[in-house]
């Protein structure tokens, strides 16, 4: 099913008779001066923090210079009714604003699909880039764009890209936040990196599973690396089993991050909300 893409005002939804497969397709008919959001829906129309993705956005708009006040009744209104009006049952969405006009924001939606049983069992294959970002904590409509380019040139097999700093410390994927256990603690980056949804979530469920440190690993030390994964608003957690051809750990997904995956899953299914 194609993506849904339309136009909210203060007039209510307009339909942008815009076409797009998906909503990676439609990043073409995104302003590149804005800034954006994504999520998906549970049981239809039930979302998980959305008042903390749209103080996000607003923050984001802050950051790249203009003012964004959101009507949030009225965004999760129109956002329900698109939904409702859709077959798609749960969604995946993309919420999105641009600095030349900020009272009108893109509303898109798709099928939402989870990450497959198949890639949980077998784990996510990754490769590292020293390419970065400007202002990595604002979610700024122009990086939505850039990035395109290197998921497109991914070798097949490939599921995320691993950013490096400089110093080869693993700052996030292009889509995620990354975290690596090494010397049993859970290390993760502590700036250059968007501060994500669910990585705050991961900072409230992994206190049973390791000791956390907001400090990155380094790329050198991968052959240490005990386990690995990546967390992301509408895929949860994903466990990596390699980066750059090079195993982490046993080479399949960790017990811990695992267990942990199972922990975040329940918090997420204890705290939905209705649109």
């Amino acid at each position: 099913m194609p993506a849904i893409i339309k136009l909210l005002t203060t007039r209510g939804l307009a339909d942008l008779q815009l076409g797009a497969r998906n909503l990676q397709d439609a990043t073409r008919h995104e302003p590149r001066d804005g800034v954006y959001t994504v999520g998906n829906t549970y049981s239809r129309t039930k979302t998980l923090l959305l008042g903390a993705h749209l103080d996000r956005l607003e923050d984001s708009a802050r950051q790249q210079g203009f003012a964004l006040e959101i009507d949030r009744k009225r965004l999760r209104a129109a956002l329900r009714r698109m939904i409702l009006d859709s077959d798609f049952g749960e969604v995946r969405f993309r919420i999105s604003a641009s600095a030349q006009a900020p009272e009108a924001m893109i509303l898109s939606i798709e099928p939402f699909q989870p990450p497959s049983r198949a890639l949980i069992a077998r784990g996510a294959r990754c490769v590292a880039s020293g390419e970065t970002r400007h202002n990595p904590a604002s979610k700024h409509s122009e990086w939505m764009h850039r990035r395109q380019a290197f998921e497109a040139a991914r070798p097949a097999g490939i599921y995320e890209t691993i950013l490096l700093d400089p110093r080869g410390r693993l700052l996030e994927g292009m889509s995620s936040n990354v975290y690596v256990a090494l010397d049993g603690e859970l290390r993760t980056a502590g700036s250059g990196v968007l501060a994500g949804i669910s990585r705050m979530i991961v900072f409230q469920v992994c206190a049973g599973f390791w000791p956390l440190r907001d400090e990155a690993a380094n790329i050198a030390d991968i052959g240490r690396f005990e386990e690995a994964f990546l967390s992301s608003s509408s895929r949860g957690l994903i466990p990596v089993v390699e980066i750059d051809g090079q195993s982490i750990g046993a080479g399949r997904p960790g017990a811990k991050t695992m267990a942990l995956r199972a922990a975040y899953r329940q918090w997420v299914a204890q705290r939905l909300e209705e649109l």
